[in-house]
């Protein structure tokens, strides 16, 4: 009489597929220090922003005309009530650099959002299609990265109008031609694979092999791109938000706060010095979540 498979056997051990790929994609994750530490940074600001009501000691647009340019509080003359001081209004610049994380990650987020969508589409058809289709998506698209994409942003943002909203959809479009590349390529490598053939065969259609065979094929790299365009969405918004194109004061937003600092530079430093901070802490540790991703999901690009 055979013996049946006890719950010791390999077989039964094995567990579901995608928690092994995630387990094995967190561990290969973790082992980067520097990763997991902009993992964690950028939790804490998610935490921030969503409960920066609670958080905030005072309200971000809340002027006190007793405290103009107070210094911070370790610095004298500063004040216990303001921890990093206040700007040249009286409002508290703790408050407005906590509530100024829900307009960047939700600035990132958006940006993100429109640019992947529309670049994978994009990218599914001229990879799939290929002719003229494929010839006239990405001369469109080598247009776009033959600009500056600063500098193309204030231009797109000069003819839409000054706005978040404005600024949100002229960086998405600057960010798609790098999704749009992406996806091609990959398309590209997989369409003639031998499972792509098989689904052709049994006759699936145009739609069905692009959206269900090919694409989740695609995911890892564009999960890479999607993090790295989501730093660089924050810094674009900030320096158009500087240059007075994005978004528009009383908002707290980093890069406005910067602009409506920089003629107090010399007298004030803080109120220059800690939206710089809030930008620079943010946009390094998505970045080096991104170079762990980066390595994780892709092991030959791995570094020594």
């Amino acid at each position: 009489m055979t013996d049946t498979a006890s719950p010791s056997t390999p077989a039964a051990n094995r567990g579901h597929p995608l928690m092994t790929t995630l387990g094995e994609v967190w561990g290969s994750f973790s082992e980067n220090k520097g990763a997991v530490a902009g993992l964690i940074v950028f939790v804490a600001l998610i935490l921030i922003a969503v409960f920066a009501p609670l958080i905030a000691p005072h309200a971000p647009d809340i002027q006190n005309r007793d405290a103009l340019l107070l210094p911070p509080a370790w610095v004298t003359g500063g004040s216990s009530e303001y921890l990093l001081g206040t700007d040249a209004v009286g409002r508290d610049m703790l408050s407005r650099l906590i509530f100024g994380a829900r307009y960047s990650l939700f600035i990132g987020l958006v940006v993100v959002s429109l640019s992947l969508v529309s670049g994978v589409a994009l990218g599914l058809i001229a990879g799939f299609l290929g002719g003229w289709v494929d010839i006239v998506i990405m001369r469109v698209m080598d247009v776009i990265l033959a600009f500056p994409s600063l500098l193309l942003a204030l231009v797109l943002v000069a003819i839409l109008g000054p706005g978040l909203d404005n600024a949100m959809i002229a960086i998405a479009l600057v960010l798609q031609p790098h999704f749009v590349r992406l996806t091609r390529g990959s398309v590209l490598a997989e369409k003639e694979r031998d499972y792509v053939i098989a689904v052709r065969t049994a006759g699936g259609g145009p739609f069905r092999i692009m959206v269900k065979t090919i694409l989740p094929n695609c995911v890892a790299p564009l999960i890479v791109q999607a993090t790295l365009s989501f730093s660089n969405a924050i810094l674009e918004a900030a320096a158009l938000g500087f240059l007075g194109m994005g978004a528009q004061p009383p908002t707290p937003e980093w890069g406005t706060m910067l602009a409506e600092a920089r003629e107090f530079i010399l007298r004030a430093w803080w109120v220059v010095t800690f939206p710089g901070l809030a930008i620079l802490i943010t946009v390094l540790a998505i970045n080096l979540m991104g170079d762990g991703l980066r390595d994780a999901l892709d092991p030959k690009l791995k570094r020594g």
